[in-house]
Order: C-alpha cells, then structure tokens, then sequence
C-alpha cells in the first residue's frame, strides 16, 4: 500500500511533532509516513526529534530570504524533493501566502488551539489563545484541526475536541491541557483521515 508522504513544519518544542511520530509507530496514522520535517527556527527542539526519529530535516528561515516569494520557493523546492503529498502546520509560525496555500487545496491542515470560531485569526496564536480564553471567561475551550487556506484559521474545520477550563487555570496550565487533551490526540487522527483520502484518490486515479 503506498501512504501518503508528510511534511511537518515546524518552529519551536515539537510536541505536535512528537504527537506524530508516536502516531505513526503506534498505528494511530497508517495511511501516512513522515518522510521530513521542515523547520522555520534553525534552533527549535522540532529537529532533535526528528534527528531521534530518523527522518530527514531541514530549515526554511524567513529572515534567511530578501522576500516571502523567495522564502516560500525554498519551501516549494523541498516539499518537491520529498515528493510530499501532505503538509502538516505543527507550530510553524512563519506565514504562507494565500498564494502558496492554493496550490495545496486540501492538502495543508493545521492544528489551532480554540474551537474555532472562537479565538482565531489574525494575531491569535500559543498563549495568546488561552489568555483570551480565560479573559473572556470561558468554560469550555479545546482545539481544532482545519484545512488551511488564505484566510488565518479560516478552511474547513476537520476535527475539534472540547477540553474543559478549571478553576485557577493560568494560560500555560490551560495551553497543557488543551495539548494532551485535545491537540496530541486530533491531529495525529485528522492526519490519518486524510492521509486515507489522498490514498484512497489515488487509487482511483490508478483504475482510470
């Protein structure tokens, strides 16, 4: 069976990463293989884990490139070079053109950490989400895995888990919880669900 070829992007820790891999190995994501990690961050801990992984790893460093077409076209020429089917925003902070997302439809998703639509969009990112969250008064928070698009967190929703706010919750005890409750466990199934998609298309392509 051939699985669908995966790229994460990353910038920081790498615990989506890390989600992933695990994923992968335990049989959660079947119809996709990490075949590279691309980080933004020549420093992020996401290329140790990928290093401890076995999978190939490079960086893309915006401030590394005169413009974002220029930045963007590095990216464009290593996504060809692993042949990758899937791209997979794991904490990439790095923004994507409206111009680059359309030439992925449905293949880039992202993993934010709100039930969109609430506490998304532009300048809604890590704790900045929670601190919203717990300013508003919220009771129920979580997050949500999309399909990117031009809009900042605007593609369809593929999956969203609910994790409850408690009392005396800070924006990090509440950004560790949405990730072990919610983000650990629908990415790696959104990742699968559409890494069996683009398989099972292919297929179909194949009997033409």
């Amino acid at each position: 069976m051939r699985k669908a070829r995966i790229a994460v992007l990353v910038s920081g820790g790498g615990t989506n990463l890390q989600a992933l891999i695990d994923a992968e190995r335990n049989g959660v994501i079947r119809h996709g293989e990490i075949v590279l990690v691309l980080s933004s961050n020549p420093r992020a801990y996401a290329l140790k884990r990928a290093e401890k992984a076995g999978i190939p790893s490079c960086t893309a460093e915006r401030a590394a490139f005169g413009t974002q077409r220029q930045f963007e076209d590095a990216v464009r020429s290593k996504l060809s070079e692993y042949g990758v089917d899937l791209i997979v925003l794991a904490g990439f902070m790095s923004i994507l053109s409206g111009e680059f997302t359309s030439e992925y439809p449905e293949r880039i998703i992202n993993v934010h950490p709100s039930l969109i639509p609430s506490f998304c969009g532009k300048g809604y990112y890590g704790l900045r989400v929670h601190e919203a969250a717990l300013k508003k008064g919220v009771k129920v928070t979580g997050a949500t895995v999309h399909f990117v698009n031009e809009i900042p967190d605007g593609g369809k929703i593929i999956m969203q888990k609910a994790v409850d706010v408690e009392e005396g919750d800070t924006p990090e005890i509440l950004q560790r919880r949405v990730m072990e409750q919610a983000e650990w466990i629908i990415l790696p199934k959104a990742a699968e669900l559409v890494s069996e998609k683009i398989t099972a298309e292919d297929t179909d392509n194949e009997r033409i």
